[in-house]
């Protein structure tokens, strides 16, 4: 498939505030005892950031100004179930940094509206993954291990963006309680992913040129695609990189955005270090961004047999 910028940025962004919320919200049923202007901060970058993926999500569009029509068929769509569901979730995160401003009740911040984001972030998460499991055609994707791997990416990146605001704010206490869990679970990830791709390794095409064109010829070859010129079929649902191209994204997007991570977020535990914390969060955004560029290029779509491939 071919990677769309304003995907990659979509689910990149949105995963990590995500994460971010659902650390906050963990926070304060755990009874942290969170400052309320860092609390009431932190909220607030979760909605900046959700508003920026869902602003470029709309470059992904064709006609933006019908973009409203996208939530029309939430009976049988994960996609707009997905439009509905996000901006629900930043209004719900917005009026939590409101309600943290404002000193509306505990009951509220540190009792129902966490509960609320936990659920809605998971949610969301499940509505975006299914996107693409759904798709049963193309086997890459059509699989429980992608709603497990957009959820824990998006709460890797998120753990680790939480403890990198503790540090910024200074609220090393907080800091200190999340990064180890950003550890454990930027791992849990990792592994999680090892095992798509190595059941992605093993796939064979269900599609061939005999299925395809219904000739049973054994020796059927096919000598050029389908089309002279360039279309929508060529340019969307192929990347146009070469395997060794993909190969090389494989082994960054595993070190940017879980090895070195790790390996940030493990001197910041031993040597208390912040800057190491910080540093961890640019350094995974791209490690993200590389994977998800890679989830979407090593799918195969049935329609290249005829439009990309030449024998």
């Amino acid at each position: 498939m071919h990677p769309a910028w304003s995907i990659l940025l979509f689910t990149t962004i949105a995963g990590a505030a995500q994460g971010l919320v659902v650390a906050l919200a963990i926070a304060c049923l755990a009874g942290m005892g969170l400052d309320s202007r860092f609390l009431a901060g932190s909220l607030a970058v979760a909605a900046v950031l959700l508003a920026g993926a869902l602003l470029a999500s709309f470059f992904h569009l064709g006609h933006k100004m019908r973009a409203w029509r996208a939530a029309l068929m939430w009976r049988t769509s994960w996609m707009s179930r997905e439009v509905i569901a996000l901006p629900v979730f930043i209004a719900m995160v917005a009026g939590w940094a409101l309600a943290v401003a404002t000193g509306a009740g505990a009951g509220w911040t540190h009792g129902v509206l966490p509960v609320a984001a936990i659920v809605l972030a998971l949610g969301l998460w499940y509505c975006t993954a299914m996107i693409y499991a759904c798709l049963r055609f193309i086997q890459e994707w059509a699989h429980p291990l992608t709603v497990v791997n957009y959820t824990l990416i998006g709460l890797s990146s998120g753990l680790v963006l939480a403890a990198a605001l503790g540090v910024l704010a200074a609220q090393g206490a907080f800091a200190a309680a999340v990064a180890p869990w950003a550890l454990g679970l930027t791992l849990l990830a990792w592994a999680t992913r090892v095992l798509a791709l190595r059941r992605n390794a093993g796939l064979k095409p269900k599609s061939t040129l005999q299925s395809a064109t219904g000739i049973r010829n054994a020796q059927l070859t096919q000598r050029a695609m389908g089309m002279t010129g360039g279309s929508f079929n060529t340019r969307e649902f192929f990347h146009h990189a070469s395997m060794a191209v993909l190969v090389r994204t494989r082994w960054l997007f595993q070190l940017l955005g879980f090895a070195l991570p790790m390996l940030l977020v493990a001197v910041a535990l031993v040597t208390g270090s912040g800057a190491a914390l910080v540093l961890a969060v640019p350094v995974q955004f791209a490690g993200v961004l590389a994977e998800r560029w890679f989830f979407f290029a090593q799918a195969r779509h049935p329609q290249n047999l005829y439009y990309q491939f030449v024998a």
